[in-house]
């Protein structure tokens, strides 16, 4: 594969009179003229090179901000294309070669005047010296002007690489920060109509920033709009609530109180958590229990057991729609009380099934603990801090979701009386001593019992031999369960044995599993993208047989391998939970394998719409 067009005006060296801006649409200007910067893979590389200017970044690094996952065999090879044309557009630094080749991989070099994001921590850090020194109007201005390099978010035409939106969370972050400190320094130079103005645009897109809102009901009461002032608190009582489970933090909710009785703030802003303040106890932050949890009494009665004793760290795994949160979460109910310190529980995926960013998770969990105003920026620091805050604490942390062990790593308690629950969709092999549970679909009565609770209305207990038919047809999954109570529930004109016939008729038997929001294709869908590539490309294989069961030799045939091969592909893909063993009762050879029947179904539908990278013949895990 070569590089996509690689740009003509690469042969025309720039001068050493380059601006460099990060911070909005990645641009590279001459003599105040922009630079034709080349194909969106080429832009790739040169903004991650951005993300680190003057410091060596990796050839994986790099390969990772371009392609993801799922690389071209001759990565390597267009990787170089691209820096040599990036090397011809932007010419020689001012001490030599612009971008320099290491051992560790390539470098960027720039002066400090060059790159606008250097130039905004250059002016941030010297605004909030002054403000510490007593200089407030000159430490403002100095925070104004870095605040105004900002033209959009932080490499705003690259945020499709994943890599380059993790650094985009980061430095927005950082961003609030230093607008949060020039908020400050304003309202104490009695600048409150100006505060308000400048801050409403910010507080919408991150109503649960409380230092933030803060900072906003302060300018807002000062510029005699009691009412607005009381508007953004509640707001944010609001999506705390809702979101997160979590009440507003004391200091604002003094702020609200003064308000109410029209004592607003006479001096500075109130800081919600400083530095050296102690930390309040954690609100127990839990999703609701379902009020249907049916089943899974011995999975229950095992975790009750190895959260309130000696194995504290506990990973539930299982393939998507196995129950594994409704599990978790229905145990962290039984077990809250016992921790003396709370109950937190964090999703360590955003909706649409990618990781969030450690930053945005030690942010969340620093909030719940009253560590909010002190958290470092450098990612091991919060970690440290968060973890220095935890040791000798009793909590329970429930880590819903993890995508893999690095993660887990930075959050899990070093010693002391807390306990962790994880879920996840892979059995995270490499994260240390960990008690294990692996979650299976339902037994049949307790799939048929969780129909019942759901239906409510005695149509599946007056027809047990359908409701059966229903279950089983769904591969007794509780997600794909649920569905069909809910859409029973809603259908009082449906019987048991009509839906179960239709289930069986229907050529797309994933269409018939939707009942208003609540869809398993698009929880699958979610799932499918989440996977590796070559997982992908066995699951397709494998989704082209008759049935769901399937055994050593019949492997073998499908990827085209010999047995020692066939084997550590399959011990593979049961590593990250999208196939199961069943041993037979005399030797391996007699194990059948399973997949779960709605993955199989998807894994069909995507062999058929699309075409799969080729058969991995080695271990597909990593």
């Amino acid at each position: 594969m070569t590089p996509d067009h690689l740009s003509a005006a690469a042969d025309r060296p720039a001068t050493a009179d380059l601006r460099f801006r990060v911070l909005g649409e990645l641009l590279v200007e001459t003599g105040g003229r922009p630079l034709p910067l080349g194909p969106v893979k080429q832009r790739l590389v040169l903004g991650a090179l951005l993300c680190h200017p003057n410091a060596a970044v990796s050839v994986d690094l790099l390969t990772e901000a371009v392609w993801g996952d799922e690389p071209p065999r001759s990565a390597r090879k267009n990787l170089q294309a691209y820096v040599s044309t990036l090397r011809k557009l932007l010419g020689e630094a001012t001490d030599g070669e612009r971008i320099v080749h290491h051992h560790t991989g390539y470098q960027l070099r720039v002066g400090p005047g060059e790159v606008d994001v250097l130039r905004f921590e250059e002016l941030a850090r010297a605004g909030q010296s002054a403000i510490r020194l007593g200089a407030g109007a000159h430490g403002a201005a100095l925070l104004r002007e870095a605040l105004d390099l900002w033209s959009g978010p932080f490499l705003a035409d690259l945020g499709h690489s994943e890599l380059l939106r993790d650094r985009a969370e980061r430095r927005e972050l950082r961003r609030l920060a230093v607008l949060e400190d020039w908020a400050e320094a304003e309202l104490d130079l009695g600048h409150a109509p100006a505060v308000a103005e400048a801050l409403a645009e910010a507080v919408a897109e991150h109503p649960m920033r409380e230092r933030l809102c803060a900072a906003q009901m302060s300018a807002l009461f000062r510029s005699g709009r009691q009412s607005a002032a009381l508007a953004v608190y509640d707001d944010l009582r609001q999506h705390l609530a809702r979101q997160l489970g979590l009440r507003v933090g004391p200091a604002l909710e003094s702020l609200y109180r003064g308000m109410l009785d029209g004592q607003g703030p006479a001096g500075p802003v109130p800081r919600t958590s400083v530095a050296g303040a102690p930390p309040r106890t954690p609100q127990t932050v839990l999703p609701a229990d379902l009020p249907d949890f049916t089943g899974r009494r011995e999975e229950v009665s095992r975790l009750t057991a190895l959260l309130a004793g000696e194995g504290r760290r506990v990973v539930v795994s299982g393939p998507v729609g196995v129950g594994k949160t409704a599990l978790a979460v229905h145990v962290a109910h039984r077990l809250a009380g016992g921790f003396p310190d709370g109950c937190l529980t964090v999703r360590l995926r955003r909706a649409d099934g990618t990781p969030r960013h450690p930053a945005s998770l030690l942010a969340e969990l620093c909030r719940a603990t009253g560590l909010t105003g002190s958290v470092p920026e450098d990612e091991e620091e919060a970690a440290a801090l968060w973890r220095s805050w935890l040791a000798g604490r009793g909590l329970l942390l429930v880590l819903d979701d993890a995508p893999d062990e690095g993660v887990i790593r930075q959050l899990l308690p070093g010693s002391g009386p807390s306990a962790v629950l994880v879920t996840s969709r892979t059995r995270l092999a490499g994260l240390g001593p960990v008690q294990r549970l692996e979650l299976e679909p339902f037994a049949s009565d307790e799939a048929v019992g969780l129909l019942d609770r759901i239906v409510g209305d005695g149509r599946i207990r007056a027809d047990r031999q359908a409701a059966e038919r229903i279950v089983d047809g769904v591969g007794r999954l509780p997600l794909a369960v649920r569905v069909c109570g809910t859409k029973l529930a809603v259908l009082h004109q449906l019987s048991a044995a009509e839906y179960a016939a239709r289930l069986e008729r229907s050529p797309a038997l994933l269409d018939e599993l939707a009942a208003g929001d609540l869809a398993v294709r698009r929880q699958l869908a979610v799932w499918w993208a989440g996977l590796p590539a070559v997982v992908r490309a066995v699951l397709c294989a494998f989704g082209r047989l008759p049935r769901p069961l399937f055994t050593l030799t019949e492997a073998m045939s499908v990827l085209g391998c010999g047995e020692e091969v066939a084997r550590r592909v399959l011990d593979s893909m049961i590593e990250v939970s999208v196939l199961h063993c069943r041993l037979g009762d005399v030797t391996a050879h007699a194990a059948l394998y399973e997949i779960p029947l709605l993955a199989q179904l998807y894994a069909r539908e995507r062999a058929d719409a699309e075409r799969p990278a080729p058969v991995p013949q080695r271990p597909v895990a990593g």
